[in-house]
Formats: structure tokens, C-alpha cells, sequence
């Protein structure tokens, strides 16, 4: 694999729009950020290494920076890799959660206080994770996974706001658009996702890389800032 730089200027981007504006793709949450042009997009080397983590959490800290500033609903923040194409669905789990491990322990190295709204402790109801200072999820796509809406070439990784879903909750909006999606989804791919769930009912933690697990399955994931966690 050639040396990629992190870069915002990449075939790529314009091929992962392509594939949310597709009026099959369930999400309409992304679908407005993409139609406000709130999707933050780069492009990194490979999910299977920490070629670009400092890059990533400096664009984390920077996504941060300006939600803060400018106040807006309905902006994400979306790494593609470069590669691989051919991981199946456990390891690019694996290899997604490595990631996250590394650019948390930058976030708390860095002293990065973790957001008191949420948990550290992936086991805990209110978990998600934290940089900067705010609350994310993250939605994993990979070409192999099971769920449609889950498919790209590539790996990508998309970091979520935890804030933006509680203000559409305050605001009344976030039942409409949760029903909005779970049809669209329904109807592309025959079923409801399995492992969908509202934050507080079980840890957002099993829904991140799209795979269905039981409830044997642990995260691999520990937070240098999980004794700390208010919420935990």
C-alpha cells in the first residue's frame, strides 16, 4: 500500500457521499448532514495500523472545536481507510476497537477530561466514548459486513456526537427520526438490526462495528479515564 497522507481530497469521499445520498441508504440523519455539508470526511492508510491515529484525534479535537462553535445539528466526522477489503466482520471489530483504544489513550494523555454525561465503562448503560471533552459513537462500514447499511468498499469509521442526539430528544425530534431510519432500514435489508437500542437500556458499545453478538460477547476496550467517569 502506497503512503496515503491523512487527506480531505480523496476519490473516496466523493464515492462515500455517493453512497448516502443513494436514496436507498436508510440513515436520514447523515443524509442531512450531507445535504447541510456537516460531514466531516478524511482519508486515512489502514484500519489494521496507528499510521494516522495522532491525525485522527487532532481532527476529533478540531471536530469538537467547531460544534462547539458553531452550534449546528447534524454534523459527523468520517475516517475511510484505504484498506483492507477483506476483513470479515470480527476482525475488522477488532481492528476498529484497536483504534479507538489508541486515540483515547492520546485523548487522556493529552488531559482531556471525559465527558460527565456518559460513561467510560463500556459495560455500563450509559456508555460512550469521549474526546475533547464530548461524548461519541461510532458507526463502523466495512465491505463485508451483514447489514446493507453497514457496506462500503473500505473501512470507515463515523464519529457521532452524543450532544446532538439529546438535544433531539429535548426538542421532541429524535423518536420521529429513530422511526424514520428503523423503516428505511427495514425495507432494505428484510429486518430490523438486531443490536439497535436506546441509549440507557444496554451499552452502545455492541452496536458500533454493525456485528450481531450475543450477550457473552465483552469489549475490548478500557479508558485510562474510566475510575474518573462521573457517570460510571
Amino acid at each position: 500500500m502506497p503512503n496515503s497522507p491523512f487527506t480531505e481530497n480523496h476519490m473516496l469521499i466523493d464515492q462515500f457521499h455517493a453512497s448516502i445520498a443513494d436514496q436507498d441508504f436508510p440513515c436520514v440523519g447523515a443524509k442531512a448532514a450531507l445535504a447541510r455539508n456537516q460531514i466531516k470526511t478524511v482519508v486515512a492508510r489502514s484500519i489494521t495500523s496507528g499510521w494516522n491515529d495522532l491525525e485522527m484525534h487532532a481532527a476529533l479535537l478540531e471536530f469538537v472545536a467547531n460544534y462547539r462553535a458553531e452550534d449546528k445539528l447534524f454534523q459527523s466526522l468520517a475516517v475511510i481507510f484505504e484498506g483492507p477489503d477483506d476483513l470479515d466482520e470480527a476482525t475488522f471489530e477488532a481492528n476498529m476497537w484497536d483504534r479507538i483504544q489508541s486515540i483515547a489513550d492520546k485523548d487522556a494523555w493529552l488531559g482531556q477530561d471525559y465527558d460527565h454525561r456518559v460513561s467510560a465503562d463500556p459495560n455500563h448503560p450509559h456508555f460512550s466514548l469521549s474526546f475533547g471533552g464530548e461524548a461519541f459513537f461510532v458507526v463502523g462500514l466495512h465491505p463485508k459486513a451483514s447489514r446493507p447499511a453497514r457496506r462500503f468498499p473500505v473501512p470507515v469509521m463515523v464519529f457521532n456526537l452524543h450532544d446532538q442526539f439529546e438535544r433531539l430528544r429535548a426538542e421532541g425530534r429524535y423518536e420521529k427520526l429513530r422511526g424514520a431510519i428503523l423503516d428505511r432500514d427495514m425495507a432494505m435489508a428484510g429486518s430490523i438490526n438486531p443490536m439497535l437500542s436506546r441509549h440507557g437500556d444496554l451499552s452502545e458499545a455492541r452496536q458500533y462495528s454493525g456485528r450481531v453478538v450475543g450477550t457473552e460477547w465483552r469489549c475490548p476496550f478500557s479508558d485510562p479515564r474510566k475510575e474518573q467517569s462521573d457517570a460510571a
